[in-house]
């Protein structure tokens, strides 16, 4: 059954604010039906319903993964990145296509012969539906305890008439021989070996047909509720809503003869960059497994990725059962056995998507951060048995791996809330909000002088050079009952400089400033204010030498060891 002709439309007409002229591109040539239309579930009782749970997970990595790269992994790639798998809590690992090459074989021989499979997790090894094929596929996995033999062959009219020139009558007759080879090779195997059937290009398959095979494939493994046949229904190349494909797998769910026997999987390819939407759909619509990659490396656009998939759930509060709680690490074993990168905007997985350079979003940020902090102070809890509920970020980054440091960084961008988040988070410095403001002004003259990020070390050099006097905080009197600070604004005055402090506001202080108290002194020379920061080990030096800073930003004076006033230069003060 050939797809419609294209079909002839005219000119879209837009609404009168959107002046978005016609492409020019040649659009007529992909007018696609969606293939279930006649078979559509009404109404669409999926789309209300809830996940709750995690699917089972399988990890492809290892035959689809591998068999898209360029460089093919090697048996040290391939061993290192089945032992990560195993240290995820992936139970369902596809390991290779042992009949595609003799690495391909030597890897899975090496798997079985070396005891390397644990007890719990279930090997899948892929086979083409060729009988020579399969036969070298049960080789592959002799002595095996346990093992699932993955039979797979294309469907769809466009593949059976223009790839493999063959009738929908050679096509089941070409399924039913090569799975009744299969159940005669498992019968005289020593281990328990069971199948997996993908009628490949499902997703452009007529429904009918995709039903009358996968029926048939069951019928021949007699699969039981003790024995199910997984039956994994793929997206090879992604043509449809995510919609379209949730539809197909429910309407294969409330049709197929032993439901109960299945173990209903999907396979969704990202062509049209909805393959995590696609799984998601195809899980409330009744499939009970998904096949896909780690970070969704696959042939052209990819696979599934199934750590966005997870952490998806995650974010709802539903269980992954991944540990998917070292990102980092987990990104890096991966680029390595690949030898591909995974961009830095990848969902959860790169290196900024916890990250914000945009003021707005800064603020918003730290401000959530902290009020959780306040939370966690009032319940007298660590912040981490708090519900997470900052706006920006949808998981914690701790929670996979991830510190805060890297969630704010300062360029040209950046605001006031971020730049202040960054003092608080390394320094324990809360800075007033004015100084907030005036110290972002400092910081975006050097942003726009560079154009580039400035780092956290900068800011920090260039907060202390700004506002910070260094002072000798055993040159200040320790009698409490002695103001050393207003006998020196007294002198000042004398000599005709008019200085008062506005506002102090002293505070405790912690992480890297290596200090124990804080002080944000205020302060009006000739009525102008000026701010000036002291940090110290006990809170009278930390008052003194804020307003010692304040003094000699304002241009008013400083203070030598010896307490004794004397004018400095005039200095230029940031507003």
């Amino acid at each position: 059954m050939k797809s419609p002709s294209p079909t002839l439309s005219s000119p879209v007409v837009q609404p009168w604010w959107n002046t978005q002229q016609p492409s020019g591109m040649p659009v007529r040539r992909y007018h696609r039906a969606g293939p279930l239309e006649p078979h559509r579930p009404s109404p669409r009782t999926w789309l209300d319903r809830p996940l709750d749970r995690a699917p089972l997970w399988s990890s492809v990595d290892l035959r689809d993964g591998n068999q898209a790269l360029a460089n093919p992994m090697d048996q040290r790639r391939k061993r290192k990145l089945f032992d990560l798998l195993l240290r995820l809590g992936f139970k369902d690992i596809e390991v290779g296509y042992p009949s595609a090459s003799e690495a391909e074989f030597d890897f899975v021989r090496h798997l079985v012969a070396e005891s390397c499979i644990p007890d719990d997790v279930t090997v899948t090894v892929f086979t083409p539906a060729r009988p020579e094929l399969i036969d070298r596929t049960f080789e592959a996995v002799r002595g095996a305890d346990r093992a699932v033999v993955h039979l797979c062959h294309a469907t769809s009219c466009l593949w059976r008439e223009v790839v493999f020139r063959m009738t929908p009558s050679e096509v089941m007759a070409l399924a039913r021989q090569s799975a009744e080879r299969m159940v005669r090779l498992a019968d005289r195997a020593d281990g328990d070996v069971r199948f997996e059937y993908s009628p490949e290009t499902f997703n452009v398959t007529e429904p009918d047909f995709a039903l009358e095979i996968a029926n048939t494939v069951a019928e021949i493994v007699d699969a039981t509720p003790e024995r199910p046949l997984t039956l994994n229904l793929p997206s090879t190349v992604e043509m449809h809503a995510p919609n379209v494909f949730a539809d197909q797998i429910a309407w294969m769910h409330e049709h197929l003869d032993r439901r109960e026997a299945i173990i209903l999987s999907v396979h969704p390819h990202n062509d049209r960059g909805t393959a995590v939407a696609a799984a998601e759909f195809a899980l409330a619509a009744g499939a009970d497994r998904v096949e896909g990659t780690l970070f969704g490396n696959g042939e052209r656009t990819g696979n599934v990725c199934l750590v966005t998939l997870a952490l998806n759930l995650f974010s709802r509060g539903i269980d992954p059962q991944l540990d998917l709680s070292d990102l980092p690490e987990i990104r890096r074993i991966v680029e390595e056995c690949n030898e591909m990168p995974v961009p830095p905007r990848h969902p959860y997985a790169g290196e900024l998507v916890f990250t914000a350079f945009s003021g707005t979003h800064q603020d918003a940020i730290a401000k959530g951060l902290t009020d959780l902090d306040r939370q966690a102070a009032e319940a007298r809890v660590p912040v981490g048995e708090l519900p997470w509920d900052v706006p920006y970020l949808p998981i914690d980054p701790k929670d996979v791996g991830r510190s805060y440091e890297a969630v704010i960084r300062v360029n040209s961008q950046s605001g006031k809330g971020g730049i202040a988040h960054v003092l608080r988070s390394r320094w324990g410095l809360d800075l007033p909000v004015e100084l907030r403001v005036e110290f972002a002004g400092v910081i975006q003259r050097i942003t726009d002088v560079t154009g580039v990020e400035v780092e956290p070390d900068r800011i920090w050099d260039t907060f202390r050079a700004e506002y910070c006097t260094v002072g000798d905080p055993s040159a200040i009197p320790a009698d409490d009952a002695e103001d050393p600070v207003e006998p020196l604004l007294a002198r000042l005055r004398a000599r005709g400089v008019r200085a008062e402090v506005d506002q102090l506001t002293p505070a405790t202080a912690a992480g890297a400033s290596k200090t124990e108290h804080a002080c944000y002194a205020r302060v009006l020379v000739e009525d102008r204010p000026v701010w000036g920061v002291g940090l110290a080990d006990s809170h009278r030096a930390a008052v003194v030498l804020a307003v010692r800073a304040a003094l000699h930003r304002g241009g008013a004076g400083t203070l030598r060891s010896d307490s004794t006033p004397h004018l400095a230069g005039p200095r230029e003060t940031v507003r």
